[in-house]
């Protein structure tokens, strides 16, 4: 964020996995950490699977329980296709990251993004670890692109 002086303030960008975290779990630790909003970057957000992370049940929860908002933003999610080729066959995650990384270079989403909407606010994705998850490549890549970014994996 650049405030009004010119100089750019630095941000926190969290980030988390819903997968092995009970509802109880998963929300405390966002009320905690002072998220103040979730950003869905899931492909599919509403899986059967997802439980209480389905979107609409999610949004729901979030604002009754923490007051806090939810964005979907499926340009910070990968494509079908990089997807299957990791998961279905079976890829390796090297060359996953490698794709992805070019993916969202160009998709510019340190152009497309506002740093305003991403201060303070959650990468949700499935993974229960952020080691192996399109998640933490995005938060890094950011705080690449715009430089005074902290990363907080809940």
């Amino acid at each position: 964020m650049i405030p009004s002086d010119g100089r750019p303030r630095p941000i926190t960008i969290y980030t988390m996995g819903f997968t092995k975290k009970s509802a109880e779990d998963f929300f405390t630790l966002l009320k905690n950490a002072g998220v103040r909003r979730v950003i869905d970057v899931r492909l599919n957000n509403v899986s059967q699977l997802a439980g209480f992370s389905k979107r609409p049940d999610l949004e729901y929860f979030l604002g009754e329980i923490g007051d806090i908002g939810y964005v979907h933003l499926p340009e910070l999610a990968p494509t079908q296709e990089l997807l299957d080729e990791y998961r279905n066959k079976k890829g390796s995650w090297s060359a996953y990251e490698a794709k992805f990384l070019r993916l969202v270079s160009a998709r510019t989403i340190e152009d497309r993004v506002s740093q305003d909407l991403l201060a303070g606010s959650c990468l949700l994705c499935s993974e229960a670890e952020p080691d192996r998850c399109h998640r933490r490549l995005v938060a890094e890549y950011l705080k690449e692109k715009w430089g005074d970014v902290s990363i907080v994996h809940l």
